[in-house]
């Protein structure tokens, strides 16, 4: 009836602090004539609002369907308001925080966000009061995870709280109809963070930056989640300086530059452009990797041995004013040695990058929490995460079956991640590095307690991995928790596609990676499993090869494949001929090649492996693309480059029944590699024909295994799969067959997806057996 007055709480669930959520809920309230309040309560958003019921009808779709860009609704909770309504004709409030008891959900943590276009136009603009101020930002951009340091999420609880309001920007801060109000980190060159550079402030701090990179310097740059390497990517010798002094000999390096049409002078974007571009200019500005174009001015040293480049856009206010001033490509990579974590404190920075870096641009904003720069990779009209860090973590994730306890899931020890779960939400992480470093363990441990703090999520289990030597495993069972739950490598690499897609029944996953401890206790890496959330069977794998020396073979794709010649594992095929096995030793120290095949003949520091990432690496060494490598994955992304588009036929290849498993014996295809080679062709066409054969292989076991029974649904995991011919491969094979198949995309199909794949096993294992 007209006239009647109803009063309501709304509670908001997800990402809803630090995203301009409250202003938005104000102009909405107010345009509508409603009366009462909103607040930041604990991790969530509460309202209490009185109107007439058509008006809270369309607020409350307001909050579920139009949320400001950056803020993630999960659920919008409403209850009578049990407290006096607000009076009519009072307005509409924003009041100040209340960490409330008694959520229900974790609280959610903001990932850091790119300066908007707003933002960037007062940056360039002579008249606004911020014109060329580094540390412009409002409610739709800037720091957030990175400064963080408790919630409810207010300047008070940030490292902006170093930083008193100067009286604009108090007003600006105050106002509910101004973009920066409650944007935590606003700040302007009066009262807000300022630069240095050798002694020198602000405006004459940059400028003598711009300088020195201009000539060739390395410098150092503080950037939202640490420090920054950054050189002229148009420059060979800085890049090759900085290749010397990283410890970084070959990896590529990240290039940033000033537009999208920057982008496409320097790369050529693939068909699916529409979502590579949304990638690009995502508020998340990750890093994507696309087909380097020739000649586009970046040297050749940036990115060595791939046709690949990983381009970037500026992530702040002061990346913009590099580039504008210095108006060229940059390379900008992490701000560490190889292998170390990135520094964030300021004196930690001088002190381990004193020797890599020619001078030091920082600030006194402190970072709170390290946060690298996230990756990812075009996949036809998919996108695939390859690192998930700023801008992305740690922004939730489902879980398909909901963790009955707190848990939190160790990882693995490379391209380490860990993630936290409580209810059906799972907070992965940000990518943390190789736990081989000292340093970097301390880092992990440092992101573990910080997070556990500000989502008020304390674990009560622990899933980790199988293998004991693995630093996450070692601190998984010293955590002072209820449950350890160990999970198989390979079984979380394929749950974590299968949570991430929804898929709680049985399903086949398909494993390709490096190395992983299978449960018979030997290594693993090219399976073929029928598996659900809570369990596997192994049905299909690669045959096994020695790798000599062990962690030597990995470093050394030719002892990978002097292991294959000289050890694969006898399926009833022929070895290669000893004369086709000259044909590619005669290359090396005749003294190398003997103690190889001595130690693979008596089995001496041998350990086999059915690993789809080593049989890669050898197959680029046998062509002669690689016999070292000085990172992970070095021959198989040189391989890929080689094998381009190209289409082939496949190599011969063959599959055997062993003790009820269907496995790929790879020697008659290694063998027909080595000798087209040797009969002089083309190596690319052979790179091409090698992708063919695995894909052909994996289609015959994968179909093995639904004749037998297994379902028509396949999950593709595993660092391999980050290969895009391979993956696009297969994947286009399992389809023609009538499956469906489904790959990570927001979580990384790496090492880095791990802990995700292990806490959704873990939820459905403890929720069977009922703990």
């Amino acid at each position: 009836m007209e006239g009647e007055r109803v009063a309501r709480v709304f509670t908001v669930y997800g990402r809803v602090q630090g995203v301009g959520f409250r202003p938005f809920v104000h102009r909405v309230a107010t345009r509508l004539g409603l009366d009462g309040w909103v607040l930041n309560a604990g991790g969530h958003v509460e309202l209490s609002v009185a109107g007439s019921p058509r008006a809270l009808s369309t607020l409350l779709r307001a909050l579920r369907d139009d949320a400001p860009p950056l803020a993630r609704v999960r659920r919008v909770g409403t209850a009578a308001l049990a407290e006096p309504s607000p009076a009519p004709g009072s307005g509409f409030t924003v009041r100040g925080s209340s960490d409330a008891p008694g959520r229900s959900v974790p609280r959610e943590i903001p990932p850091d966000a790119a300066t908007c276009d707003a933002c960037v136009r007062e940056l360039f603009d002579p008249a606004d009061r911020r014109f060329r101020y580094p540390f412009v930002n409002c409610a739709d951009c800037g720091p957030r995870a990175t400064v963080i340091e408790d919630l409810p999420y207010d300047r008070e609880r940030t490292t902006m709280r170093h930083f008193a309001l100067c009286a604009p920007c108090a007003a600006e801060y105050a106002d509910p109809g101004d973009r920066r109000f409650h944007a935590e980190p606003v700040a302007c060159p009066a009262c807000g963070p300022q630069l240095s550079w050798d002694g020198l402030s602000d405006e004459a701090a940059l400028r003598a930056a711009v300088t020195a990179t201009g000539e060739g310097a390395v410098i150092a740059v503080k950037g939202l989640g640490g420090y920054q390497l950054v050189c002229d990517a148009t420059n060979a010798d800085a890049v090759a300086r900085l290749r010397e002094r990283k410890r970084r000999p070959a990896k590529p390096f990240a290039v940033m530059v000033r537009d999208v049409e920057a982008v496409h002078r320097l790369a050529r974007l693939p068909s699916g452009a529409r979502t590579t571009l949304t990638s690009l200019t995502s508020p998340a500005r990750p890093v994507v990797l696309l087909t380097a174009r020739r000649r586009s001015g970046v040297v050749p040293a940036v990115h060595p041995g791939t046709d690949h480049i990983g381009l970037f856009l500026p992530t702040t206010g002061l990346h913009h004013l590099l580039l504008h001033d210095l108006g060229r490509p940059l390379v900008v990579t992490s701000g560490n040695r190889s292998g170390e974590p990135i520094a964030i404190d300021d004196a930690a920075a001088r002190n381990a990058l004193a020797d890599v870096t020619d001078g030091f641009l920082s600030h006194d904003r402190p970072i709170r929490a390290r946060y690298d720069d996230s990756v990812v990779r075009p996949a036809g009209r998919a996108v695939l995460t390859v690192r998930r860090a700023r801008g992305l973590a740690p922004a939730p994730l489902p879980l398909p079956t909901a963790a009955a306890v707190p848990l939190v899931a160790a990882g693995a020890q490379l391209k380490h991640t860990f993630a936290l779960a409580e209810g059906t939400r799972v907070l992965l992480g940000p990518h943390t590095g190789d736990l081989e470093d000292a340093g970097t363990l301390e880092a992990f441990e440092a992101a573990y307690a910080d997070l556990v703090r500000l989502t008020g999520i304390e674990p009560r289990a622990v899933a980790h991995d199988l293998h004991p030597g693995y630093l996450s495993t070692q601190w998984a069972r010293a955590l002072p928790v209820e449950r350890r739950i160990a999970v198989q490598h390979h079984h979380a690499h394929v749950a974590a596609c299968a949570a991430e897609h929804g898929v709680r029944g049985p399903f086949i996953g398909v494993a390709y990676d490096g190395l992983g401890f299978g449960d018979d206790g030997t290594l693993w890496g090219g399976e073929i499993l029928v598996a659900d959330l809570a369990r596997y069977r192994r049905v299909g794998r690669f045959a096994t090869a020695p790798l000599p020396g062990g962690a030597a073979a990995v470093r050394r794709p030719a002892r990978m494949a002097m292991g294959y010649l000289y050890g694969a594992e006898p399926l009833g095929t022929l070895p290669p001929p000893a004369s086709l096995i000259r044909s590619f030793t005669q290359r090396f120290d005749p003294r190398e090649v003997r103690a190889v095949r001595t130690m693979v003949e008596r089995g001496v520091n041998c350990p086999r492996a059915s690993s789809a990432g080593r049989l890669f690496d050898a197959a680029a060494s046998l062509l002669g693309f690689g016999d070292d490598a000085t990172y992970e994955g070095q021959a198989a992304v040189a391989l890929e480059t080689a094998a381009g588009n190209t289409r082939v036929e496949a190599l011969p290849w063959r599959l055997v029944p062993v003790g009820g498993v269907w496995v790929y014996d790879p020697v008659p295809t290694l063998v027909a590699l080595l000798e087209r080679a040797v009969s002089g062709e083309r190596a690319s066409w052979l790179a091409a024909a090698f992708h063919k054969t695995v894909a052909e292989a994996t289609g015959a076991l994968v179909e093995r295994a639904v004749q037998a029974g297994a379902p028509r649904t396949v999950c593709l995991s595993g660092g391999c799969f980050q290969n895009v011919r391979l993956l696009t491969d297969i994947t286009t094979l399992l389809r023609s067959q009538g499956l469906r198949v489904h790959v990570g995309s927001a979580v990384p199909v790496n090492d880095g997806g791990i802990s995700y794949g292990q806490a959704a096993v873990a939820a459905v294992r403890i929720g069977v057996e009922g703990e």
